[in-house]
């Protein structure tokens, strides 16, 4: 048997030794972790004209040059710039005293050339007299202690996944200068200079400065935000960027319509109240038309008409009604728009009101309603005359009456339109009208109609108040909740776009709103309504019509995702050009009469 070896002390001091030995060089080769290697990006590449970070490409740009006359806010359009960027501004006092002696010396200077180009009979110089009125001017103001002289240098590093996007973010800054007489430039072989100098380490070490006196300083205060505020108009909300009141007037803009967008219970009904309950303190009347009997309690509260459409109701409403108008190139006009109107009306009862309901009327059927509604008219003593249009006008019955008399599809489009005569739907829409609108708030609730007739009315509720807006204009503001209902039949659509499109001309305000964003936005007419929209609402939103909202309101990342996390009563308030992100804020007695949430109402009862 083998025997084993003691080891010696001096040998066990060794073999620990060499141990430790390779623990410190598998240490050295691995390296350590400190907290600058876990915040640090993995690599640097530093280029003439842009530098790499990690996997992100940035530039920087210096401002060299500015204009004359700087105005408050000028930086406003690059803090609130839609991309990632960062601005590093330095500002270096400089001594009373050594600017005072140095203009003494310039204005010596001005004054020399000035008087110069006078003895030579030189043309006058504008731009020299302008620079020697304003060193004495800031002489002055130095003089009395009205003024301290700094030195100014602002600095924007662009940062972009790609060279193409750093381009391009690269050309949108420098046109926002631009469009300010301000000039900058690439800090061409200065990138980790100007790196360095946009850190939050305050070295400057690009040193690119100008001198500014403190009122020209002033004006590049950088905590600026986006801001939707006037001196008249009603409060909408609480601007969640700096808490500023949204206050606005939708008349001012150059249209007043508006489009309203959101899912269910997002708040959508309890906004538009609020606006309505709003704008009638400012004198406006509110024509709504209520799908859901969600407008009836602020209705009732504010004095207001409510009117209910069913086939048990009294009400009656005539489409063959003409407007009582004034204006002698609309009273021309009447007889002929209103035969348009009721084309499209007829095209949406006397066609296939179902799922994706056209009117389907062949041309020869659509030639002999043409020549049915001219006679129904001329047998009532109307004709394109304006002075015949005082007579009562005819009713459905009058046109079944002709249609049965009539050759060729003359009694096959009785037969269509007798449901609506002496049929189920008979009544309602067959008889002289009843109603009286003369009220600062008038509600139409359709919510008891069947669904088939419920497109139809609401056509022919719309038309009825076309008309009584071009008889009698005042400023008005027109509701159309669920307008998704109206959306989806052609003839309906192409009305409600010729609302939106002439609504200005007659003092009249038109609200869109709907729950059903994907239809309304991949319809033409849906598109062209937004886009004769100027102020747009935006509240909660599902995840799928994100997308399609994204792409028409060309929204950010951000904004892409809280859209579709906002909490009820939060969302984005678009006016004009312009777009915030607002809370609506209704006092305790406002929301006690326009709130629709359930639990609410139920403890308001109790």
């Amino acid at each position: 048997m083998a025997k084993k070896k003691k080891l010696t002390a001096v040998e066990i001091a060794a073999q620990a030794e060499a141990m430790e030995m390779a623990e410190i060089q598998r240490a050295f080769e691995q390296g350590t972790n400190t907290l600058r290697d876990l915040i640090s990006p993995s690599a640097i590449e530093i280029h003439s004209d842009y530098f790499r970070l990690g996997t992100k490409y940035g530039r920087t740009i210096y401002v060299y040059g500015y204009p004359r006359m700087l105005y408050t806010g000028w930086i406003s359009p690059i803090i609130n710039i839609d991309e990632v960027i960062d601005v590093s501004m330095y500002i270096y006092p400089v001594e009373s005293a050594v600017v005072m002696k140095n203009l003494r010396t310039k204005v010596t200077q001005l004054e020399a050339s000035y008087n110069l180009n006078a003895e030579k009979g030189k043309v006058r110089d504008p731009e020299l007299e302008a620079a020697i009125s304003d060193a004495e001017e800031l002489r002055d103001q130095l003089q009395v202690g009205a003024e301290r002289f700094f030195r100014f240098g602002l600095y924007v590093t662009i940062w972009a996944d790609s060279l193409d996007e750093l381009k391009f973010v690269q050309q949108k800054i420098e046109t926002m200068f631009g469009q300010q007489m301000i000039f900058s430039k690439v800090a061409n072989s200065q990138q980790e200079q100007g790196l360095n100098s946009i850190m939050p380490q305050c070295t400057d070490q690009l040193q690119i400065r100008r001198n500014m006196n403190t009122g020209a300083i002033s004006t590049s205060f950088p905590f600026t935000s986006a801001d939707l505020t006037q001196d008249k108009g009603i409060l909408y909300g609480i601007n969640m960027h700096n808490n500023g009141l949204v206050i606005f007037d939708r008349f001012s803009l150059e249209n007043a319509n508006m489009v309203v967008f959101a899912k269910s219970g997002a708040g959508k009904s309890f906004t538009v109240k609020l606006e309505a309950l709003r704008s009638m303190m400012t004198g406006a009347e509110i024509i709504i038309i209520d799908p859901e009997n969600e407008y009836q309690k602020l209705c009732d509260a504010v004095g207001g008409s409510y009117i209910r459409l069913s086939l048990n109701s009294d009400v009656r409403i005539n489409p063959f009604d003409l407007p009582k108008v004034v204006d002698s190139e609309d009273a021309n006009d009447a007889l002929r728009a209103n035969l348009v109107t009721l084309h499209g009306l007829f095209r949406l009862m006397l066609g296939s009101v179902g799922a994706g309901g056209q009117g389907a009327l062949s041309p020869n059927e659509e030639a002999d309603l043409d020549q049915a509604l001219i006679d129904t008219y001329a047998r009532a003593g109307i004709t394109s005359d304006p002075l015949t249009h005082q007579s009562t006008p005819p009713t459905i019955m009058n046109l079944y009456d002709t249609l049965l008399h009539m050759e060729g599809s003359g009694p096959q489009l009785a037969q269509r339109l007798r449901k609506y005569t002496t049929g189920t739907f008979a009544g309602i829409f067959s008889q002289q009208s009843n109603v009286d609108i003369n009220n600062q708030m008038v509600v139409f609730n359709i919510r008891d109609l069947e669904d088939e007739l419920r497109p139809v009315a609401m056509y022919i509720v719309l038309s009825h108040i076309w008309n009584i807006v071009r008889a009698n204009q005042k400023k008005r503001l027109l509701i159309v909740d669920e307008a998704w209902q109206l959306m989806q039949y052609e003839d309906s659509a192409n009305f409600m776009f010729s609302l939106a499109k002439r609504a200005r001309k007659y003092y009249l305000g038109l609200t869109t709103i709907t729950q059903d964003v994907e239809d309304f936005m991949g319809m033409k007419m849906g598109r062209a309504i937004v886009a004769n929209s100027s102020m747009q609402l935006l509240l909660k939103q599902s995840a799928s019509a994100v997308d399609v909202l994204s792409d028409v309101f060309k929204l950010t990342e951000e904004e892409k995702r809280r859209l579709s996390n906002f909490p009820v009563g939060q969302g984005l308030f678009f006016a004009g050009q312009n777009h915030v992100h607002i809370q609506v804020i209704a006092s305790e007695t406002e929301e006690s009469l326009i709130t629709t949430n359930p639990a609410q109402q139920a403890q308001q009862r109790q």
